[in-house]
């Protein structure tokens, strides 16, 4: 078969042994990827068995998704939280263990395939923990790859591990691929809702509410990642993701606006020839190939139906309005640790934004300014890329006084 991943020789690809049944750890288990991930499980018991869960502070909800579930063990991160999830697990036999340390431990776990869905740079250590023993990473967490994309794909190829992409864009992608030979492959064309601020005025978005911009016209999805849909961050963090994942120059990376959501991303080939991936928008779906690649498994999911009316429409992105893109493009071009300093200032301003603590448009200049300051670094080490996400934080935050 054609190997999509240019991390991992087409052979091992191609050999991945999905008989019987499949151990996995969920790294953020109750958010929404997490979620998805464990309805995918329940509906298939026969096939999964669950190692580990994690997260970060919800100790009862975690304790009551390894019960069900019949994880062996369940981590929170927020070391106070410890007391309420081994009472919570009280008898049932599954471990209990809390701390960014026991997390990490939890990745070192046997499972086979790792969900790497912990939100924001927290998931970069444990997600290479579990990179470096081997285990087939199925990657949502899209920060990975943009604080360190170089060091972690580089990795991945020298111990042969194998990164299945989550993300319903990235996912596309690597499934549009099995199409046709990755060297023909021209550019890809990320897709994008435009979010729920797509048609709005500066003046509307200067004034937009927490709870406007939480209202995502087609994906429920985590407040973290549904703002930075609003303000199209996400999609700026996307195509930096892409260029590592799928071994990319950044003029080869293209945004289109796609109000439906129903085309999730595309391929052009070298002949002009364009291959898409369609569907409606459920985060289940590429959940699931990730978790049965390289085979499919039959679901009940909702079909598109062509036959209903409808109409699927293409727009340039408004980069003008949406300057948080502008400001991922020119870090996709000059690489070193920008990247990872754009992605620790957006944290910070996201988390500003939900607490009311400055405004919509606001996030885009703080994240600017913090660009500004930050020393460049052409190849950083992985501890400078640490080094430079710590130092990012800590400005940005100074600059609302967090």
């Amino acid at each position: 078969m054609v190997n999509p991943m240019t991390a991992v020789p087409s052979a091992q690809v191609a050999t991945v042994s999905r008989a019987g049944e499949l151990s996995l750890t969920l790294l953020g288990a109750t958010g929404s990827i997490g979620s998805s991930t464990l309805d995918l499980v329940r509906k298939n018991r026969d096939r999964f068995r669950v190692e580990a869960v994690t997260a970060q502070r919800s100790a009862a909800a975690l304790a009551k998704l390894a019960r069900d579930v019949g994880a062996r063990l369940a981590v929170v991160g927020d070391e106070s939280c410890y007391g309420e999830l081994k009472d919570a697990l009280g008898n049932s036999g599954i471990e209990a263990a809390a701390g960014e340390e026991a997390i990490v431990d939890a990745a070192r776990r046997p499972a086979e395939w790792v969900m790497a869905a912990i939100t924001g740079a927290a998931g970069l250590r444990p997600t290479m923990t579990a990179l470096e023993r081997g285990a087939t990473i199925a990657l949502a967490n899209k920060e990975c790859l943009v604080c360190a994309g170089a060091l972690f794909m580089r990795r991945a190829q020298e111990i042969g591990a194998i990164v299945l992409p989550v993300d319903s864009e990235h996912n596309a992608i690597f499934q549009a691929l099995s199409a046709g030979r990755r060297a023909d492959v021209s550019r890809i064309i990320l897709t994008a809702s435009g979010g729920p601020f797509r048609t709005a005025s500066l003046e509307q978005m200067r004034a937009a509410t927490v709870q406007q911009a939480l209202r995502h016209p087609n994906w429920s999805m985590g407040a973290k990642i549904t703002i930075d849909s609003a303000t199209l961050m996400n999609k700026g963090l996307e195509m930096i993701e892409a260029k590592w994942l799928f071994n990319l120059q950044p003029g080869q990376v293209q945004v289109v606006i796609h109000p439906q959501s129903i085309i999730h991303s595309m391929i052009q080939f070298e002949d002009g020839s364009i291959k898409a991936q369609m569907g409606l928008p459920d985060m289940k779906l590429p959940i699931q190939y990730a978790l049965a690649f390289p085979r499919r498994i039959a679901s009940s999911f909702p079909r598109y139906d062509f036959r209903k009316p409808g109409t699927l429409t293409f727009e340039e992105p408004d980069v003008k309005t949406f300057r948080n893109l502008t400001l991922a493009t020119e870090a996709l071009f000059k690489g070193g640790n920008l990247p990872c300093v754009l992605n620790a200032a957006n944290e910070i301003a996201v988390f500003a934004f939900l607490r009311n603590r400055i405004g919509f448009l606001d996030m885009t200049d703080l994240v600017e300014r913090t660009m500004q300051h930050v020393p460049f670094i052409e190849h950083p080490t992985l501890e400078e890329y640490f080094e430079s996400d710590g130092e990012a934080l800590n400005f940005a935050a100074s600059l609302i006084k967090l």
